[in-house]
């Protein structure tokens, strides 16, 4: 199979602070993740004053706060993304971010990703979608929210922008942090790839990295997960990511299972084939038998080792002259 690709979500995890998106880019490449991934805004372009928060977010951060206030605290400036490209070429991992409204589209353009990631809230988000299917970058959507109804018009409006469906990867997502166990529906997964005929993935926000492993074996080719530095940090994503020591066990599991999911034809692998005399059995004598004696159903045996004929010969043995003698427990030879 081809390497799945492995994208560590820092979002807002940055908390606002620039040093600290460098922290979690450092993070995200000593874990080996193929991408960090920021959330690119303009709060005020996103977000109206009177929009409410989630149910999560009110657990995380000020109840006071609203919605557009708490996004101001903890977004970088639109000056702050090119540096931090930079930062992680020098680091060596590879830069994405998520834009959040149509100016912010255009300031990452300028910094040549490899995707467009579409967050699930802007499936239905018209201009938008037109925008960047426009740019003709490959693009990874996540259907967090949808129904099959939602996607397909989306991929509808990619597709008239010019935007081929092969290009789009769609990711199975549930939009709740942390979502639990029970609304993951992971085999939607699988639907998806057969509803519409593309790449598929999981973008995770469950507790732990059980349900990314899952996906991996299923099929996924992309796997989106949000971590942080400090799941004790304030703000609305930091309870419901992993910190830098669980990412790392992600990744690592992940390209262990890619390894052992090997291809679809059964076959003896070199590992196994040495322990075939070991574990395998032959025509054994259970008895001394002499020279001209018939073998027997009484005068023979299955054994141990499997270097002597395969017992499925068992009936065409019984009945015929031993060549010379044979003492109990020796191989039966012809």
């Amino acid at each position: 199979m081809s390497k799945v690709i492995i994208i560590a979500e820092a979002g807002v995890n940055h908390n606002g602070n620039y040093e600290l998106a460098r922290q979690l880019v450092v993070a995200a490449k000593e874990a080996g993740a193929d991408y960090v991934k920021f959330q690119t805004a303009c709060p005020e372009m996103v977000i109206s004053r009177y929009a409410p928060k989630a149910e999560y977010q009110l657990g995380t951060t000020k109840k006071e706060e609203s919605q557009l206030d708490m996004c101001r605290a903890i977004h970088l400036p639109l000056t702050d993304y090119k540096p931090l490209k930079t930062y992680c070429d020098e680091v060596g991992i590879k830069f994405l971010s998520t834009p959040f409204d149509l100016l912010s589209i255009d300031v990452l353009e300028e910094l040549d990703m490899d995707y467009y990631k579409i967050p699930s809230g802007e499936i239905t988000n018209l201009p938008y979608l037109r925008k960047i299917a426009r740019l003709g970058r490959p693009v990874i959507l996540s259907t967090g929210m949808c129904g099959l109804a939602d996607i397909e018009n989306a991929l509808l409006v990619l597709e008239k922008e010019g935007l081929a469906r092969e290009q789009v990867t769609l990711l199975h997502c549930n939009t709740e942090y942390p979502t639990p166990y029970g609304d993951v529906n992971l085999l939607a997964m699988k639907t998806l790839a057969e509803c519409f005929g593309v790449k598929v993935g999981y973008s995770d926000h469950t507790r732990g990295i059980e349900v990314s492993l899952a996906a991996v074996a299923l099929g996924a080719t992309v796997i989106e997960k949000h971590f942080t530095l400090d799941k004790n940090l304030p703000g609305p994503d930091h309870k419901a990511s992993l910190e830098p020591d669980e990412l790392k066990q992600m990744v690592s599991s992940i390209r262990h299972i890619e390894e052992a999911l090997g291809s679809s034809i059964k076959r003896v692998s070199t590992s196994e084939g040495k322990n075939m005399i070991v574990a395998r059995k032959s025509l054994i004598a259970a008895c001394d038998i002499k020279k001209g004696e018939l073998f027997t159903e009484e005068n023979m045996t299955v054994k141990r080792p499997g270097n002597g004929i395969s017992p499925m010969c068992w009936d065409d043995i019984v009945g015929r002259v031993a060549p010379h003698d044979f003492k109990e427990d020796e191989l039966i030879e012809l």
